[in-house]
């Protein structure tokens, strides 16, 4: 299946796994899903990830993480640059997503990062998604 987004496919099989509380979720993989989750366990909101290749196609299972009384751990996944409509911004004017308390992902020229080490590394780029 041919996938014109492949982020905001991502974002959906995670927010759709977890509201039904699997306990992990697998897409085909790629390079830019890979640092994406990465990010995503760098910064809590995942347990980890997995790379898996069977019969020369790699396949990215992500085990989704949930606090004591069952609840996700993430609460919302918003897609802020998409295909139509790109988003930029410097590094001084990178959003801060609930007062600091969730986090965006950005692409940057030294590679995807979060904000706040976008910030701290003094570089902008394209916004792909808010979390929190």
């Amino acid at each position: 299946m041919n996938v014109t987004d492949p982020i905001a496919d991502l974002l959906t099989r995670i927010r759709n796994a977890s509201s039904s509380h699997h306990p992990r979720v697998e897409m085909p993989a790629s390079r830019l899903k890979m640092e994406v989750a990465k990010i995503l366990k760098e910064e809590g909101y995942i347990a980890s990830y997995k790379v898996s290749e069977e019969n020369r196609k790699k396949t990215l299972r992500i085990t989704l993480k949930y606090n004591a009384d069952q609840s996700p751990v993430i609460t919302k996944v918003v897609r802020i640059s998409k295909p139509g409509c790109r988003v930029y911004a410097s590094y001084q004017k990178i959003p801060a997503v609930l007062g600091g308390l969730g986090c965006t992902v950005l692409t940057t020229p030294q590679g995807l990062m979060s904000g706040a080490k976008a910030r701290k590394a003094k570089v902008g780029g394209e916004i792909l998604l808010e979390i929190w």
